[in-house]
């Protein structure tokens, strides 16, 4: 049976994105796969009803009909990554029906629970692996390659001072100094974008193994006398370190961080806390004007100082904690979102019908939740069950 995609207005305050862009439809109409989109679903994205027509996608009058009439539902934020809000939808939902989108499962199991209680078979885009025939599927990569462009646009705009230097008739403007603290995706994308702006920029990572794309960027890399060893982990991701380390890495840090003008923070392990790198001090001995912008807010953030969502003053020194960047460029982030969203469908559905095949390792992964149970072994242990069974575990 050929699968109707549903896709519904993102109900999370503040998210303007949306899961599928009309462009994205052209390819699921190669495998006959149709779309049912709740109208207004695009508007905040600047993607009208009539696009999506125009496309070939069918306009449901009201949000219960999407959810009555589609196979699968296509969401920037499900349940787990929107649970005031998104609880509305819960009994909307029905047995066998799934869901794809960003679902927090390591931080909001007991609402991957409650899905798999209706019997929602649910994908979570945060658990795509990170192997090379699923990079196209990768949106956490997506998504942070704009969080990281919007983080150094927000330094510039709040710096008093410009990032270029210029040479002009009242004398010569010495360049801005940033420093990026992590240099995964995000940071890597900050990295660009502030130097593209003709900022000086300098950047730190944990993983020595990524100074080469730090200076093919044009910045320079910060060496620590000691690096630590498997500070990444098998998926890419940065590891989280002992407590001795992360004391090291702030001595290390100090002298760095004041020398700079702005200073982005990006480090964050999936699934925990973000760790404090810069302490409120470090911040204090910074100079007069000068701006952090910590993308890892979301996750608590790397400065001591970040209240989530706020703009806040540390003597002279303004600390921004931004919350959900891409939805701040939210036509774009939707565009690249729907790629992955889209491409993630095709490998589940090749034939236009939903195979779940559990030997496949995307599919795998990414399953959180499958026939009444959550299914997937690290949110299974995070729940107190059995990795295999679904029993308490002892002790």
């Amino acid at each position: 049976m050929e699968i109707t995609i549903g896709v519904v207005t993102e109900t999370y305050p503040g998210e303007r994105r949306v899961a599928i862009v009309p462009r994205a439809m052209d390819v699921l109409a190669k495998s006959k796969i149709s779309c049912l989109i709740e109208r207004g679903a695009g508007a905040a994205s600047g993607f009208p009803d009539a696009e999506y027509e125009a496309k070939g996608a069918r306009l449901a009058g009201s949000r219960e009909e999407v959810f009555e009439n589609a196979q699968l539902i296509a969401q920037v934020r499900t349940l787990g990554a929107n649970p005031e809000q998104g609880r509305r939808d819960l009994p909307l939902l029905r047995s066998h029906q799934a869901v794809i989108g960003f679902a927090e499962p390591l931080t909001a199991c007991k609402e991957a629970a409650e899905l798999a209680e209706r019997g929602v078979t649910l994908f979570s885009m945060e658990l795509m692996p990170r192997i090379t025939r699923a990079q196209s599927m990768d949106a956490l990569s997506s998504m942070a390659t704009i969080s990281g462009y919007k983080a150094a646009l927000l330094a510039a705009d709040q710096l008093p001072r410009m990032f270029p230097m210029l040479m002009t008739a009242a004398g010569t403007i010495a360049p801005a100094k940033v420093f990026v603290l992590g240099a995964g995706v995000a940071g890597l994308q900050a990295i660009a974008t502030a130097r593209r702006l003709g900022a000086l920029v300098s950047a730190y990572d944990v993983r020595p193994a990524v100074k080469e794309q730090i200076e093919s960027l044009g910045a320079k890399f910060m060496m620590m006398d000691v690096e630590a060893a498997g500070a990444e982990d098998k998926g890419g991701y940065a590891r989280e370190m002992d407590e001795e380390f992360y004391r090291r890495q702030r001595e290390f840090l100090t002298g760095i961080v004041r020398q700079h003008d702005v200073v982005i923070t990006t480090a964050a392990v999936p699934g925990r806390k973000a760790p404090i790198l810069i302490t409120t001090e470090m911040v204090r001995q910074m100079a007069p004007g000068s701006v952090v912008v910590d993308i890892a807010a979301e996750r608590g953030g790397n400065c001591e100082a970040t209240r989530p969502g706020e703009n806040i003053l540390v003597g002279d020194v303004t600390v921004m904690g931004p919350l959900n960047l891409p939805a701040a460029i939210p036509y774009h982030a939707s565009q690249m979102y729907a790629r992955n969203v889209v491409t993630f469908i095709k490998h589940l559905a090749p034939a236009g019908e939903l195979q779940v095949n559990r030997e496949d390792e995307i599919t795998r992964e990414t399953l959180v939740t499958a026939g009444g149970s959550v299914v997937h072994p690290r949110v299974r242990r995070l729940l107190g069950l059995d990795a295999e069974t679904g029993t308490p575990q002892a002790g």
